[in-house]
């Protein structure tokens, strides 16, 4: 399996995303329609076609202070327009850390 930051070609077989981490603290945040990131993702830009998804991309990846490792994700768009994700890596990501962090005496 190739991993999602290795991404050379790119097919989009639904609404997708862009998702990366941010830099300085490390949590999930996806690129906005307006080039910024948030760490909502009711907030993400969703492309729909291979061209909106490299542009989305190359923007993001431009952005290298900010956010770190970024790729293209797959995304569920409800009738009511809420945003879910798109597949199983995806929904760990958006629910943060799947254990336990020690906690300092």
């Amino acid at each position: 399996m190739t991993s999602p930051l290795e991404q050379k070609k790119i097919r989009i077989t639904g609404p997708s995303m862009v998702t990366a981490n941010r830099t300085w603290d490390g949590v999930v945040i996806y690129r906005t329609a307006q080039q910024g990131w948030s760490a909502n993702l009711s907030d993400a830009a969703i492309v729909r076609t291979s061209d909106e998804a490299r542009t989305l991309l190359n923007e993001a990846t431009a952005d290298d202070v900010g956010a770190i490792g970024a790729y293209i994700a797959p995304v569920e768009v409800k009738d009511s327009g809420e945003i879910k994700p798109g597949n199983l890596r995806e929904h760990i990501r958006s629910d943060g850390l799947t254990i336990a962090l020690p906690v300092p005496a």
